[in-house]
This record gives C-alpha cells, sequence and structure tokens, in this order.
C-alpha cells in the first residue's frame, strides 16, 4: 500500500464497513471493523480509548485488540496509553517512532511503533485510536491517511455508542416512569376500597331511623375491622418500602431459629386460612442472626401473595442447612409465574399483568420481602413453571460476614 489506495482496496474496504454497519451493536460492529481491517493495514495492536474520563487523569479502555505480535508485551508499551494522552490533549495525530537501538539483544516488543489518531466529532474529542506495529516497519504516508479514514468510521461508532447508553437510560426511565404511574393509579383505588366500605357501614350503623339487631351491628363492625386492617396494611407497606428505598429502616438482630419462626408464621396463617394445607420438612437448625418481626413479615407475605396467586393449593415450605446457609424453600401448585416476569417481580411497584390478582397489588410486597433478606446478608429468588405452581427460594446466613451486636440497626447491606 505504499503506492497509494487502489480501487479494489477501496471497494473492499466499502464492503468492510457495510457488513460493520448491519452489527447489533455498536461493540460487535467495531470487533468486525477491527478484525477483518488487518488484511489491509498491518498492525499488531489496537486499542480504542475515551476522552471521558480523561480530565480525571484517567483514559477508559473501550476497546482493544491483540492481533500480532504483541500478544504478550506489558500493557503500557502494548496498547499506547501515553500516545492517547497526547493524541485527546492535542487533537492532532501523532506518529510515535522507537529510538534506535545498539544493543544486540533487543527483541521486536521493545521497538513499538505507534500511530495515535483522534476521534472526534465536530470540534468535540471522543477518544483516540492507537495502532502498534512491533519492530516496524514505520507508517507510511497513505497508510496514515487509511488509518485516518478507519478513525473516522470509529468516531461513527462512538457516537453510536452514546447515543445507544442514551436511547438505554431513557427506556429506563419511561419505565420507572410507567411503574410509577400504575402504582399511583392502584394505591389510589387500594385506598379508595377500604375507605369506601369503613365510610358506607359506619354510615349505615350511625343512621337515626333504623335499628339493626345485634347479629347484623357485628357483621358491620366485622367489615369496617377487617377493611382498617386492609388500610393499615397498604400504608405499612408503603412506609416500610420508602425506609427501604431510602436505607433508613432500622433492624434488631438478635439469635433466632428460622424453623421456630415459620411454625408460628403457619399458625398465625392457620387462623385466618385454616382451610389451606401447608407441609412443612424443617430439618433441626443452629440459630442465626436475624430481626424476627421483619423475616415474620417475608413469610407473611408469602402466604399472601400463594392465597392471592394459588387460590387453593397446598403450600409446601422445607428448610434446611447448607453449608453455612439456611435455605428455606416456599412452593405452591398454582399457576406459576410466566418466565420473562420472573426477573422483575422483586422491582418496586412491578406487579405481574393479566393475572387475576394483579388488580388488587401494589407491587411492594416481594420488594420489601427481597429487601430485608438483602438486609440480613441473605438472598431471595424464584423459580417457576407456568402451570406448575412456583418456589420462593430464601437462603440466610449463619454467620454473618461482620459481628454484628445484638439490637444494632441499619444492617450495612442496606446502608
Amino acid at each position: 500500500m505504499s503506492h497509494g489506495v487502489d480501487l479494489t482496496t477501496l471497494n473492499a474496504l466499502l464492503s468492510l464497513f457495510r457488513k460493520a454497519s448491519t452489527q447489533a451493536s455498536w461493540r460487535s460492529a467495531l470487533e468486525v471493523l477491527m478484525v477483518e481491517l488487518r488484511s489491509f493495514f498491518i498492525f499488531d495492536n489496537i486499542a480504542i480509548y475515551s476522552s471521558s474520563e480523561a480530565e480525571s487523569g484517567a483514559l477508559e479502555v473501550i476497546y482493544a485488540r491483540a492481533l500480532g505480535r504483541g500478544k504478550s508485551a506489558e500493557a503500557d508499551a502494548a496498547w499506547g496509553e501515553r500516545v492517547a494522552g497526547e493524541v485527546i490533549a492535542n487533537a492532532q495525530i501523532l506518529l510515535q517512532i522507537p529510538p534506535r537501538s545498539n544493543l544486540p539483544n533487543t527483541g521486536r516488543l521493545e521497538l513499538p511503533y505507534t500511530l495515535g489518531l483522534p476521534l472526534l466529532s465536530g470540534a468535540r474529542v471522543l477518544g483516540a485510536m492507537i495502532f502498534i506495529r512491533f519492530g516496524g516497519p514505520p507508517f507510511e504516508a497513505d497508510q496514515i491517511h487509511l488509518a485516518a479514514l478507519i478513525s473516522a468510521w470509529a468516531s461513527c461508532l462512538l457516537e453510536r455508542r452514546s447515543w445507544e447508553e442514551t436511547y438505554r437510560q431513557l427506556n429506563e426511565v419511561q419505565y420507572r416512569i410507567r411503574l410509577q404511574d400504575d402504582f399511583l393509579a392502584t394505591v389510589s383505588h387500594e385506598l379508595r376500597t377500604p375507605l369506601g366500605f369503613i365510610k358506607g357501614y359506619s354510615t349505615t350503623l350511625l343512621r337515626q331511623d333504623t335499628k339493626w339487631d345485634e347479629a347484623t351491628q357485628r357483621e358491620f363492625l366485622t367489615v369496617i375491622d377487617e377493611e382498617t386492617d386492609r388500610l393499615a396494611q397498604l400504608i405499612d407497606d408503603l412506609l416500610e418500602s420508602a425506609r427501604l428505598q431510602s436505607k433508613t429502616l432500622n433492624f434488631k438482630f438478635q439469635p433466632m431459629r428460622v424453623d421456630a419462626l415459620i411454625r408460628d408464621a403457619v399458625i398465625r396463617f392457620h387462623q385466618r386460612h385454616p382451610e389451606v394445607v401447608v407441609r412443612l420438612d424443617i430439618s433441626p437448625l443452629p440459630p442465626i442472626l436475624g430481626d424476627t418481626i421483619h423475616l415474620m413479615r417475608v413469610l407473611e407475605n408469602l402466604f399472601s401473595n400463594a392465597v392471592k396467586y394459588a387460590p387453593g393449593s397446598d403450600i409446601e415450605i422445607s428448610v434446611e442447612q447448607r453449608g453455612n446457609m439456611v435455605h428455606v424453600r416456599f412452593s405452591d401448585h398454582g399457576p406459576g409465574i410466566p418466565p420473562e416476569h420472573q426477573a422483575m417481580i422483586f422491582e418496586r411497584f412491578y406487579r405481574v399483568p393479566g393475572s387475576h390478582a394483579s388488580s388488587t397489588g401494589t407491587g411492594l410486597g416481594l420488594y420489601i420481602c427481597k429487601q430485608i433478606v438483602t438486609a440480613h446478608r441473605g438472598k431471595m429468588w424464584v423459580e417457576s413453571e407456568p402451570g406448575h405452581g412456583a418456589t420462593f427460594h430464601i437462603q440466610l446466613p449463619l454467620q454473618p460476614d461482620e459481628p454484628r451486636e445484638k439490637g444494632d440497626a441499619l444492617c450495612p447491606s442496606v446502608c
């Protein structure tokens, strides 16, 4: 290529650019471009630096590939970071030739020929592209022109990278806004429903023109009591969710037994739902450090979800020690959770669309559960196959990573 770039080479480069432009992402396009570029332009190493962190003195390497003799070279010599810094600072092409060595045993890797080109968007410097040849030959004028053409195309890919990241962030923001809008609509409905019952039945009881027998009064008061509990639970969920998100929820850790906590939770659940069969498989377990009130909240949420989303199903709970962890499995035999929603159900405000119970949930329960488990340095996840129920897994450590005093507040995992 020392006598100019011929038409055949230009056509081949055009074909390469078109191939790269059809790739799904900027990174895959860059990979195609750089790997196949070596058949037109000989180099050993290629590195692309972003100038986004240049002011702090640290350059971000967004791409690096060793395609020739520099695969085992030291990083500084192999990737030309110093040259990249100068190229970005001056926004100019920089050609660096190694000093001539008179030592007989000087190796090729000790003689890097470096070509640095700025990646520009208008007058703005996006970064630098560095080509390295170990032991030569030097970069000639037409090769530098070809490298400049490649750098212009790489600049477009960096712009694409920026747009893809902006697009991703925008989609995430829009998703959060949709969740919050849905949440506000749901909360408005959830607040109005119990308030409507409470207002209606209390107004009826206070009517002067009608006398209610004792059984009817008890029925009305029972509805008022239940709806008041429902309203109080919703408010508790809102407050607890906000405190978990702001990392201001207090935890009181003390030695406790998970098996005893589960048995207590089952007794409390059966007081409200004596018709539901709960099967237990609990191995003897050593105590852990935990907050019994908040862990009970987790179990109550799981029971509530099982009744809501898997009505009539038996519930199976197993607890065992696995290494230094207590492992809890909470299973139902309901319709299960579609695969596309399983990664999202622990998100704040998220509700599985289309489920018969989605209209009565706030999308806070499982978010609260996972945050509480995380505060105990544990893990929580779900496994589900549609039509075959759902199994929630909880792992809690027998011994925390750091010593914690009894009654200590604000778990470091949350803070």
